[in-house]
């Protein structure tokens, strides 16, 4: 049984679960009012985040089983693999019907019970598209264009306003302000991710957005996109705490500005090697060099979400105590 649920683990991606805990936190943060009693709030929190998970496992599962003969190819992926073989095809496929059941009756309940259709709205396309990335016959990350924007929903903006309209009923603009900022963040540390893939994706003829762009441009948009979306969502937070006078809790901005600066220069490393990659027509030692920059990326996006996450929990914090 711990091992059924260790391969279930595995093939869900079960990393994924603090970058879902952040996007919560900083939905809460920005939709919660101070006027909500403890009880409400813990409720709201529970359901939230087990949606978000449930509906992030379902995802990653989808992509587990749509990309499987592509892992196979992939020495860094041979986990999920082994993972796939050992727990079966087809009771994945149950259990992906079973969770999603289970999820669209969560998430139904919720709605009808805050009386917010959105949020099952939100659900909805948020879990298509989840499907639609990977899945035939649509499989969105072999669209070039089409991928990061799909991605974006899904990854950043669908997770925090599901988190925010569970709190809210009103949109504030420095809301959307750092919203934006996240997603311009998250698709920013991402692409290191796909960079990591270029190769194989190459080879087996998927045209991801990276793959059409190359490595020197897409890796000289990691850094733009994770530089403009810092800005944002930094000017969002630091115009928050000015606003309601609460200064003071700007210092706590600062980690978020260390992690960028520091994951900026490893972007700036990887654009380097692209373009003495690109300059060498494909020296195989190079090669083997961006691979193994682009595989600390899980790291990188971990420092960058939860010192996002740290400045949401502040927020959240100075609501009530403040």
């Amino acid at each position: 049984m711990l091992q059924t649920v260790r391969l279930a683990a595995t093939i869900s991606r079960a990393e994924f679960i603090m970058p879902n805990l952040g996007s919560l936190i900083m939905g809460l943060a920005w939709g919660v009012s101070s006027r909500t009693d403890l009880v409400s709030l813990i409720i709201l929190l529970v359901l939230s985040f087990t949606v978000i998970n449930m509906s992030s496992a379902i995802g990653a599962q989808v992509n587990t089983f749509s990309d499987y003969e592509l892992d196979l190819r992939d020495e860094r992926k041979t986990y999920l693999v082994k993972a796939l073989d050992s727990f079966g095809r087809n009771r994945l496929k149950i259990l992906i019907v079973a969770e999603f059941s289970i999820t669209a009756a969560l998430v139904s309940l919720f709605a009808a019970i805050l009386d917010k259709p959105i949020l099952l709205a939100m659900w909805l396309v948020g879990i298509f598209l989840g499907w639609a990335y990977s899945a035939p016959p649509l499989r969105v990350k072999a669209k070039s264009w089409l991928a990061p924007f799909t991605l974006i929903l899904v990854l950043a903006v669908f997770p925090v306003l599901f988190a925010y309209f569970a709190f809210a009923a009103t949109v504030e603009l420095l809301f959307l302000v750092s919203l934006f900022g996240l997603a311009l963040t998250v698709y920013g540390v991402i692409v290191p991710t796909e960079i990591r893939d270029y190769f194989g994706d190459k080879e087996m003829s998927i045209t991801t957005m990276t793959v059409r762009l190359g490595l020197v441009k897409s890796s000289l948009l990691s850094i733009v996109l994770l530089l403009i979306g810092a800005i944002f969502t930094v000017t969002s937070f630091l115009t928050k705490f000015i606003c309601e006078g609460r200064s003071l809790l700007a210092v706590f901005v600062l980690p978020m500005l260390f992690a960028v600066f520091f994951v900026l220069t490893k972007f700036r490393k990887l654009y380097l090697l692209s373009k003495e990659y690109a300059l060498s027509e494909g020296k195989s030692s190079l090669k083997d060099e961006i691979l193994k920059l682009s595989a600390n990326n899980p790291k990188w996006i971990m420092m960058v979400t939860q010192t996002y996450s740290l400045v949401s929990i502040v927020l959240l914090v100075s609501k009530f105590l403040l």
